[in-house]
């Protein structure tokens, strides 16, 4: 676990450098404010997909799509410990099992909240779901805009990252992957 004075006598430090004076009013509770916030935004590293599934298998005789569209997400690139956010799309086809509907979205911020790359990411939440669930398969979609690309560098504000993931049937089934990508286009908006 994460100590809290070293946390916050890096802030200082960091302050002290760009020439702030740490001490001053308006930054004195700083140092601890943002120790406790890189705790809360890199709490995914403290989780596992296990306890978070937690058992909520259910047995179904289901086995069409199951997609979950629209999951906002918040996290850190590991480049710049800048954020960058967006949307996460979900689909699997089951094999007589689905999970418990909250459960996605909460792997999704299990992930979101570590240091990541977008691409990195969307391998992650994949390769849970088919370890997990075991479907036929799965595909992940994620749309990101990348405020170190957005306020620094380049500064493009409109430009958005789109990766994808695709496991099993949704790989190797030209018609299961279109349908997939068919159903999350009538989703996907900007932000």
């Amino acid at each position: 676990m994460a100590n809290q004075k070293e946390m916050e006598n890096a802030v200082r430090i960091i302050l002290e450098n760009i020439g702030e004076d740490p001490g001053r009013q308006g930054l004195e509770k700083t140092p601890n404010r943002v120790a406790q916030m890189y705790k809360e935004l890199t709490r995914g590293y403290h989780e596992s997909p296990e306890k978070l599934i937690n058992k909520a298998h259910f047995d179904v005789d289901y086995d069409e799509m199951v997609v979950v569209t629209s999951i906002n997400f918040y996290s850190l690139c590991e480049h710049h410990l800048l954020p960058f956010f967006g949307l996460v799309h979900v689909g699997y086809i089951p094999k007589g099992k689905v999970v418990g509907l909250s459960k996605i979205p909460r792997i999704v911020d299990m992930f979101a909240r570590r240091l990541q790359v977008q691409e990195n990411m969307t391998h992650q939440i994949a390769n849970v779901l088919n370890d997990q669930l075991k479907p036929e398969g799965v595909g992940v979609v994620i749309e990101g805009y990348h405020m170190c690309m957005m306020m620094r560098g380049v500064e493009k504000q409109k430009a958005k990252m789109i990766t994808s993931s695709l496991l099993g049937c949704f790989k190797e089934d030209h018609k299961t992957r279109t349908e997939f990508l068919e159903l999350i286009r009538s989703e996907r908006r900007d932000i």
